[in-house]
């Protein structure tokens, strides 16, 4: 081994002369590099190390024997019915003997429409939260403030009339907005227990009872009271069902639509007491749609998940910033409308001295409202809501500016003589 060594040397440097036979014995070493190399104590370890091991895959072997023909595996399969069958449970062996084809037809009848039991001592209630009574009732209130501002001598006979054809309409109306909204009530927690969406009442029985209370309300108010106070009642009919109803789903602009149709109610007190559209009407319906800003944006904005399951656009869920200026902004509005009401003969000065009080805090739990912008601000607003309007119109009638029984004197004429 030591001579190659000094050979390989020797060839690399061309310093030693060798001999034929020592060249013949390199060549050979050369020729077997690759079996030297992996004797070799070093170059084994880099073979071993540094030499990539290739795999070669076996085909996959078919699983499918030729000597079965083909036609012997395939087989028959049976339809199988849409509607499994239901057993009922027995102890007798004979119940796991049954065939697979027999259905029990309770199945086909549930795809069918189902008849609806209602009980004749459960319907009084089941149609008064249709109607949202409570809501109607207080329709019927500002309706009565709208009939009482009226300067105009008070007749027992027509305010009763024309309280009844309100209340009519205002059930008709709240009937068929539930009618409308029973897909989109299923998904809130707050309207998910009406009688429609729990199939308490058939759509039949709740469309026959708008149409009952609609006909003879708007009839009553156009043929006992006024044709006008009969046309503002319809149209209101018209703007809550056709326009606010859809538009809730479209636009927060219902919101402004929804505040028109709460002002109409004192309007049409009014125009029933004077026949006519007045100043004091117009202030009276200002009034209430300013009063409905702060009193829906705060209910709202406690519903925010409520109505986005529900698929409604409201300014709680899409605009929550402009949702509290505009609910600040009417606050604010109330106190120069109760300043206004004395300036157009409505009340008597006195009226915005003693309303101020309640409009101011109003204004301030609206601007806590703007300001905090969280559930507790807005439920304190939303129960001031409820007490501040009644409170105003009280305070409103108390100084009620009236012009019946004045009389001009008749002027003396004197005589010269």
């Amino acid at each position: 081994m030591r001579g190659v060594s000094g050979m390989c040397l020797a060839q690399i440097h061309r310093t030693v002369v060798v001999s034929p036979a020592t060249f013949c014995l390199i060549r050979t070493c050369r020729r077997q590099n690759d079996r030297w190399r992996m004797f070799h104590p070093a170059k084994r370890k880099y073979v071993t190390q540094q030499v990539i091991v290739c795999q070669r895959a076996k085909p996959k072997q078919d699983l499918t024997d030729p000597a079965i023909p083909e036609e012997s595996v395939l087989q028959e399969v049976k339809s199988v019915s849409s509607v499994l069958p239901i057993r009922e449970a027995s102890n007798s062996p004979l119940a796991e003997e049954e065939t697979p084809n027999q259905t029990i037809p309770q199945a086909k009848e549930e795809r069918g429409w189902r008849e609806i039991k209602v009980d004749a001592s459960t319907l009084p209630g089941i149609l008064a939260r249709l109607s949202k009574i409570r809501l109607s009732a207080l329709v019927v209130i500002t309706a009565s403030a709208g009939y009482a501002m009226a300067p105009v001598p008070f007749d027992l006979s027509c305010f009763l009339l024309a309280s009844v054809g309100t209340g009519l309409a205002s059930c008709a109306a709240n009937t068929i907005n539930q009618f409308f909204e029973v897909p989109f009530d299923s998904n809130m927690n707050r309207t998910k227990s009406r009688p429609l969406v729990r199939g308490q009442i058939s759509p039949l029985i709740a469309v026959s009872f708008a149409a009952a209370c609609a006909i003879p309300g708007i009839t009553l108010l156009t043929v006992a009271v006024n044709p006008l106070t009969g046309a503002l009642g319809a149209f209101n009919i018209f703007l809550y069902t056709c326009c606010y109803t859809p538009m809730k789903r479209l636009s927060i602009a219902n919101t402004w639509v929804g505040s028109v149709v709460g002002a109409i109610p004192p309007m049409m007190g009014w125009t029933a007491a004077t026949g006519s559209l007045d100043v004091g009407a117009l202030l009276m319906g200002a009034i209430l749609y300013s009063w409905q800003f702060p009193h829906f944006n705060a209910l709202s904005w406690n519903l925010r998940e409520d109505y986005s399951r529900g698929g409604y656009r409201m300014m709680s869920v899409t605009h929550p910033d402009m949702c509290r200026r505009v609910a600040l902004r009417h606050c604010l509005g109330l106190i120069g409308l109760s300043t206004l009401a004395p300036a157009l003969n409505v009340t008597t000065w006195n009226f915005s001295i003693i309303s101020l009080p309640i409009n101011l805090y109003i204004s301030y739990l609206g601007y806590r409202f703007y300001r905090d912008a969280d559930r507790n601000s807005a439920r304190k607003l939303f129960f001031c809501s409820l007490w501040h309007l009644p409170t105003l119109l009280l305070l409103m009638l108390t100084c009620k500016k009236s012009v019946v029984g004045k009389k001009e004197k008749p002027e003396v004429v004197q005589d010269p003589r």
